[in-house]
């Protein structure tokens, strides 16, 4: 359950200002259906995530105990440094195509999640606490944590988040996961 928890969590406050949750508004935006949107968004994420933590369970297999702490923690505070980069929406992201609200979702949050916060954050929360379907299922459930009120609430909400305070937030979080790494209280 630690994992499914921390996972939700740090994913939920990752999520907030980052390019995917502009994307969502983005969507909602030029779309105004919700249901397709949300449906694409849950689509890309279980993939990409399931992906990432394939990833993750594999490096565990692969790399010794000691080496991985040292991988995880590093990797931890390079995320918390990351946290702190403010994220843009890129134009080939936000381009026109032919599949439909759903597919245009699925195949742009697929495409923007591709070396992202998260998808990093799911490898090493994989790796970090050897819980496949958990941290999946929590990292999926943080990104909707923070994309379905974008959606749905649209700019209205988004402007009125202090994403600064969020993102410090996470950052430390981040911070505190890779420590604990280093210091192999995992």
């Amino acid at each position: 359950m630690e994992a499914f928890l921390v996972s939700t969590g740090i994913v939920a406050l990752a999520e907030i200002g980052d390019k995917t949750q502009l994307l969502a508004l983005f969507l909602a935006a030029r779309w105004r259906r919700p249901w397709p949107i949300i449906l694409g968004i849950f689509t890309a994420t279980i993939v990409n995530h399931a992906l990432a933590g394939a990833v993750g369970a594999w490096l565990t297999q692969v790399i010794g105990p000691d080496a991985l702490r040292w991988i995880l923690g590093v990797s931890f505070i390079a995320m918390a440094v990351w946290m702190l980069v403010p994220d843009k929406l890129d134009a080939a992201e936000t381009g026109k195509l032919r599949l439909g609200v759903f597919g245009t979702t699925v195949v742009a949050f697929f495409l923007a999640e591709m070396g992202d916060k998260t998808q990093v954050a799911t490898v090493a929360l994989v790796a970090q606490f050897h819980a496949y379907y958990a941290v999946v299922a929590g990292t999926t459930l943080g990104m909707l944590i923070a994309n379905v009120p974008a959606v749905l609430l649209g700019d209205k909400l988004a402007h009125r988040l202090p994403v600064r305070l969020v993102h410090g937030i996470a950052a430390l979080i981040f911070a505190c996961l890779g420590l604990a790494a280093l210091l192999g209280l995992f």
